[in-house]
């Protein structure tokens, strides 16, 4: 009876555990949200750095360069979107072309060239997000 018991209690771990492993296979990488977290960052900090009103040319170059580069790796991210998502994707390209190609060089140009990027970014959250 007692190992019977044990029988028991050693499938019903054996179970679970095989569950949670399987579970967390299936997660995979969190690639999608790295990439909105760093896009997020670098967003953030160019908006801190118009209200601070420091905004050092370089600094934002380097900042918006990064942005776009991060902004490439949206679609690999998310590979089982609509068409939708990828106009949505190819508006916020063009926006931060644009303001990659502005640069920027104080901080009333910098706000500027990040509003349609924030508004791309806003526009896509509220549909897909």
């Amino acid at each position: 009876m007692r190992a019977l018991l044990f029988v028991i209690l050693g499938l019903a771990v054996g179970a679970m555990g095989a569950t949670f492993a399987l579970s967390a296979l299936r997660q995979g990488t969190p690639f999608h949200d790295g990439v909105m977290a760093v896009m997020q960052h670098h967003m953030g900090a160019l908006r801190a750095n118009v209200r601070a009103k420091q905004c050092d040319a370089k600094v934002s170059a380097e900042r918006l360069a990064r942005l776009r580069l991060t902004a490439g790796d949206i679609r690999e991210a998310f590979p089982d979107m609509d068409a939708g998502f990828a106009r949505a994707g190819a508006t916020l390209d063009a926006a931060l072309d644009a303001a990659v190609a502005a640069a920027p060089a104080s901080c009333d140009a910098l706000a500027v060239a990040l509003k349609p990027v924030g508004d791309a970014c806003q526009s896509c959250h509220q549909q897909y997000r």
